[in-house]
């Protein structure tokens, strides 16, 4: 990159600490720095156009510069810029976006609770039910069961629910009150001679196992993505949640989904939880709950739940939880509008159209050479990429062949996402054919041009 001190890349090199980021490559390659956008589109300071294939971090689903959105913001920032849901006080977009979650919730749900992003909520989830358990004469009920591969967000305990290495740089899990359960990747796990029913069969005995040998009076919850997202887009085996969730009633464990990625529209359902045929007792959403536009997560729990909430309550005269923006009236009147664009502005049924075209352009990698699965559901998908198709052995990591692929994108006007030795897509619910077209055509100039260096 270049040295002149004086550039935006220097000043963001000397000044701003980058999250989820290889420091050395940041440091030797300098960030890019995105000015504007447009559409699925977005540009950096240099003028250079990039298609935006994942939505920015899977929540810009109605483009970068939609004024819809901005007017929202605008009109209640104007009206009511800023306040709080503590108190018995609140404002009145806080109370609409409540009804609309309740409204639209894909089984029955009581309340919504607010928060500032999908980790808090998921933290908040955790917290509440520890409250319930402790308030109502169940006090050994704190064990979260998560899964292998789960991500669930950067809190201390989400990130102890999180379940990939990168964990242990912070010395989780180390939480004796997170366990998790197998990994429901047919491709990736499943046993030799195993069908995919087979394999569901023994994902749900062993998370019987798993529950008796822990002790289903300690368990708190069942965590569970409907899609596994950042462990790299793992639809669950055929009739997964079918076979687990009896195991879970029986021993009265609730169901907690979290649809920080597939809510509102990312899967061809409105909630991932259609797709899947889950019955969560606990719901958590967030990113395209605002279209990107606004930092908000919110926690969606049945009326079971909430009267244990109230009684659990009474000993504290309140729950003893909350963040100070969470439920912020600008935030909300932007996710009022942000849902209605979804379902009234012909946005989710773009993404039932196109979504089609988008898995079948996806799953012809499948006969790649390097790419061992091609998998995905609606508008979300990865290609998993392999040294040896027969074995699925992985490249030598010094290859860093996905963030190679990442790199070379970006060169050829592409964003995509590295997660492991997978790439990931999950474009902006806006996309037209001719733009995922364009989205492939950019990938395998891409894929062409790092797999003739591996090829040598």
């Amino acid at each position: 990159m270049t040295k002149n001190v004086d550039t935006l890349e220097a000043r963001d090199l000397k000044n701003t600490l980058h999250g989820f980021s290889d420091l050395n490559t940041l440091h030797n390659k300098g960030p890019v720095i995105i000015d504007r956008g447009e559409g699925p589109y977005v540009y950096d300071i240099h003028g250079n156009k990039f298609l935006e294939a994942n939505s920015g971090l899977w929540n810009v689903v109605a483009g970068f510069n939609h004024e819809g959105l901005a007017e929202a913001a605008c009109q209640q920032i104007k009206k009511f810029p800023a306040y709080h849901s503590f108190f018995g006080r609140i404002s009145q977009p806080t109370i609409e976006l409540a009804e609309k979650l309740i409204e639209i919730a894909p089984v029955p749900m009581s309340k919504a609770f607010f928060t500032n992003s999908g980790s808090e909520a998921n933290d908040s989830v955790i917290k509440l039910l520890w409250m319930i358990n402790e308030g109502t004469g169940e006090p050994k009920r704190r064990k979260i069961i998560s899964r292998v591969n789960a991500y669930h967000g950067t809190t201390v305990i989400t990130t102890a629910m999180t379940g990939k290495a990168y964990a242990g740089a912070f010395g989780l899990p180390g939480n004796s009150e997170v366990v998790f359960a197998d990994c429901p990747h047919f491709w990736r796990f499943a046993e030799e001679g195993e069908t995919e029913l087979d394999f569901t069969a023994r994902m749900a005995r062993q998370l019987e196992e798993l529950i008796e040998r822990e002790g289903a009076e300690t368990i708190a919850c069942f965590y569970a993505e409907p899609v596994m997202g950042a462990g790299g887009v793992i639809p669950p085996s055929e009739g997964y949640f079918q076979a687990i969730q009896p195991i879970l009633k029986k021993h009265g464990i609730p169901l907690v989904a979290d649809e920080v990625i597939t809510g509102f529209g990312r899967t061809g359902n409105l909630w991932g939880t259609e797709t899947l045929g889950m019955e969560p007792d606990v719901i958590v959403a967030s990113k395209v709950m605002t279209a990107g536009y606004f930092p908000m997560g919110a926690v969606m729990i049945n009326e079971d739940i909430y009267q244990k909430l109230m009684k659990a309550s009474e000993v504290w005269e309140e729950i003893p939880h909350g963040f100070t923006t969470g439920g912020h009236p600008v935030g909300c009147a932007i996710a009022l509008k942000a849902i209605d664009i979804v379902l009234n502005e012909g946005v989710f049924e773009n993404v039932v159209e196109v979504g089609a075209y988008f898995q079948e352009k996806l799953k012809s990698y499948a006969d790649h050479k390097y790419v061992g699965e091609a998998r995905g559901v609606g508008l979300m998908g990865a290609i998993e990429l392999v040294a040896d198709k027969q074995t699925k052995a992985a490249f030598p990591s010094e290859y860093a062949v996905s963030e190679q692929i990442a790199v070379t994108a970006l060169e050829h006007g592409l964003i995509v996402r590295p997660i492991g030795q997978a790439i990931v897509l999950c474009p902006p619910f806006i996309i037209t054919r001719d733009q995922i077209d364009e989205l492939f055509e950019k990938l395998d100039i891409t894929l062409k041009q790092v797999f003739s260096k591996i090829d040598g």
